[in-house]
């Protein structure tokens, strides 16, 4: 539909256009009619206005006068003069304003039809040129990205056709008039996929400016070859002569108008198109290099250590246990240091793999030593276990230290405030009698007789302090000790059953697969 302004001092011709011309047929729409110029001026204001018919000859304002504000306000207008005056001055000066159509009153409704009909045959040729147009600008960028993309990914190496094909399109491009050496740069955007307040939206809006600076830039240096790896990571080609200048002024843009920092990853000079992928891979690896360097920094390839080493499992054990009994004694120092041993014991490997690997082993053999207590690591710190995807959008070694420090600390701290309780001390003593008592057939009653209680009031406190029942918590200490039987071969399985405080093998064997997914056999030899 094309928006339509209808204007004419005369109200009956101004009636008589609106309700007698077929403009649904037409594709078009009357947006406003108005009965003087003035008027039609705030109109255009307030909408976007393709078509105007207007008259020639109107008080204070002429159609005349208001075609030309019009022009100005917008270029590609449509005018459509009616007017009773057959002047040639009119005509001229209509002509002048590059009027569409001058049509003479008293008017005939299929000659106006058909003006409108060439008008918006025209708009439509119009919009047609406009996309045709706006499409082959879109074109251009997005077949060069996939030819950067080719490029960096080393397809530069194929068949020789290829080669030629590509060689037709690196022309086309400017990428023939590369000043070599040449390097390859990634730049990053810290902390972008957890900024903290930040709809989809605004990151999105923050991805699209963070494009346009770096080519803004890029083409200020002569390097307009660039493309966007991801939301937050941007490719580009540089020259070594200009990489000093361009990185300057690329992060005091950053700084100024973004609420992140940024890494920068530089591979080694190439020389040849063959060899630019090897640069980037190098630009790769060195902005992952933030991950033991520290982000916001300007990272050579040439900086960024790759040799391999290994890992004492022992050593990292060890280590475990020193880090839990800190945390149940509340050592906080001692915490932080032992968390630090172990990171920089994996530190000079340079892999964010491993990293990330350290990182889930605490946490799960954090876990599993606190269920050697009856405590839940996920329970205590209010998380789910998606919620450790957070270890891999952390950009250093330093931030995922912090955090689990921080989650640590907040363990020791809860671990502590419970132990202080006299319940808890309670119900730890309890639980050691549940233990010592393991072989017996015993209940809640018979336990609560022991300490002089009653026995609606301890499961209260079981329930209170373990967040389990009494029985959980039996079943619990029962299947823990039954595993740890079941791994001395010599053991019979209904011994271990007695042992445990089962009479009806099919019975612990029940509860024994209910506990650890398999039959105590099937356990055994999975430990085999």
């Amino acid at each position: 539909m094309y928006n339509v302004l209808l204007v004419d001092d005369e109200m009956l011709d101004l009636e008589g256009m609106r309700q007698f011309i077929p403009w649904n047929e037409l594709g078009m729409e009357v947006v406003e009619a108005a009965n003087n110029a003035f008027t039609a001026c705030d109109i255009l204001d307030q909408y976007v206005i393709d078509i105007i018919v207007s008259d020639v000859n109107m008080p204070n304002m002429s159609g005349l006068e208001l075609a030309r504000i019009a022009i100005e306000k917008k270029k590609d207008i449509r005018v459509i003069f009616v007017s009773g005056y057959q002047d040639f001055s009119y005509v001229k000066q209509a002509l002048s304003l590059k009027a569409y159509s001058y049509v003479l009153k008293p008017m005939d409704d299929s000659e106006l039809i058909a003006a409108l009909q060439k008008v918006r045959q025209d708009l439509d040729d119009e919009r047609k040129r406009r996309d045709v147009e706006e499409a082959y600008q879109h074109m251009i960028p997005m077949a060069k990205k996939d030819l950067l993309i080719r490029l960096f990914e080393g397809e530069w190496e194929g068949e020789e056709g290829s080669q030629a094909g590509m060689l037709s399109l690196v022309k086309s491009y400017g990428l023939d008039k590369l000043n070599w050496p040449v390097r390859v740069a990634v730049l990053e955007l810290d902390y972008f996929n957890w900024l903290q307040g930040q709809d989809n939206l605004s990151k999105h809006q923050m991805a699209k400016d963070f494009l346009y600076e770096v080519n803004r830039i890029g083409q200020e240096h002569g390097m307009p070859h660039c493309y966007k790896v991801s939301s937050y990571r941007i490719a580009l080609l540089i020259n070594e002569q200009e990489m000093e200048k361009f990185t300057e002024d690329i992060y005091a843009s950053i700084r100024a108008k973004f609420p992140v920092t940024m890494t920068v990853g530089v591979g080694k000079p190439t020389f040849s198109m063959e060899q630019i992928h090897i640069s980037y891979r190098q630009a790769m690896e060195a902005v992952d290099g933030k991950m033991f360097i520290g982000k916001g920094n300007l990272i050579m390839y040439e900086t960024v250590s790759s040799e391999p080493g290994m890992i004492d499992a022992r050593m990292l054990d060890t280590r475990m246990d020193t880090l839990f009994k800190a945390v149940k004694e509340y050592e906080l120092v001692l915490i932080y240091d032992e968390i630090d041993k172990l990171f920089r014991s994996v530190s000079s490997l340079r892999s964010k793999f491993t990293i990330h690997n350290l990182a889930m082993y605490i946490i799960w053999k954090l876990d599993q030593q606190l269920k050697d207590v009856s405590e839940d690591l996920f329970e205590i710190l209010g998380m789910e276990i998606h919620s450790l995807d957070v270890l891999h959008q952390f950009d250093t070694i330093s931030d995922i230290r912090s955090w689990l420090v921080l989650k640590t600390f907040e363990i020791s701290e809860y671990l502590r405030s419970k132990s202080d309780s006299v319940n808890h001390k309670l119900i730890r003593e309890i639980i050691q009698t549940m233990q010592d008592r393991m072989s017996d057939n015993f209940t809640l009653k018979d336990i609560a007789q022991q300490f002089s209680f009653s026995p609606n009031y301890l499961g209260y406190l079981f329930k209170e302090e373990t967040g389990k029942t009494f029985s959980e918590v039996l079943t619990q200490l029962r299947m823990d000790q039954a595993g740890k039987l079941l791994k001395d071969p010599t053991c019979k399985i209904y011994e271990i059953a007695s042992k445990v405080g089962y009479r009806y093998l099919p019975y612990f064997s029940r509860q024994f697969k209910e506990a650890y997914g398999m039959t105590p056999m099937e356990y055994r030899k999975r430990d085999k």
